[in-house]
Formats: C-alpha cells, structure tokens, sequence
C-alpha cells in the first residue's frame, strides 16, 4: 500500500477513514467525472497548489482500484481513464455526511452550507 492504511474486514471496500486525506481528495475529483491520470494530477496540483509526483499519484489510484473504489480503464494504449465506482461514491457521499454533521451545529452555520449549495 502506497500511504499506511488498515482495513479490518479484507471483503469490505474501506470507508473514509481509512484513506489518506491525498486519496480521498482523488475520490473527490472523480466524483466530478471520469478523468484520465493526468488531468486527475492538475486537479491536485490546482487544489494544493504545488507539484504532485507521478510517484504518488499513480500507486495511490492503483490501491483505490484494488479497494474497488476506482474503476481504471484504457482509452488507448498509453492513457488510462479513471471512474468512482458505487463502493468510491459511497464513500466520498460518508465523508461529506460526517463533514456536515459535525460542521452544521447551528442554523447560521446551517444557512452557510446552503448558501454554497445555492438554495
């Protein structure tokens, strides 16, 4: 595994908190549609606003494969494309939950999340 995470039951896809914050940001941007490697690199170069090392990105979306929470695919012999599963969804859709349960303790900070979702 490229960054340490634990799962304890192998047959379950892991949850977001068992990936590293670089894995769920790629879950993140798949959720967005499905993106070939490197556009998903200038999406995280974009966020943390400095270089992002095939060195990491690759293995990293190899482990979120082998959690079946990617689906890689070939577009051509030299470009791979990657799609957010429904286990990766799952888990990008948790992560968003337990975010705003802990976020929205009170209406101004209620109407402050609806405001970004344009209600």
């Amino acid at each position: 595994m490229s960054e340490a995470q634990s799962v304890t039951d192998e047959d379950a896809p892991p949850s977001a908190s068992d990936l590293t914050a670089f894995q769920q940001n790629i879950l993140t941007i798949l959720a967005e549609e499905p993106m070939y490697g490197l556009a998903i690199k200038r999406e995280l170069e974009s966020y943390y606003g400095s270089e992002v090392n095939h060195g990491r990105l690759y293995p990293n979306l190899d482990d979120l494969v082998d959690d079946g929470l990617v689906e890689k695919s070939e577009l051509d012999k030299r470009t791979n494309q990657y799609e957010l599963t429904e286990a990766g969804h799952d888990v990008v859709l948790g992560q968003i939950e337990w975010v705003l349960d802990r976020f929205v303790t009170d209406e101004t900070r209620g109407n402050e999340v609806r405001t970004l979702l344009g209600e």
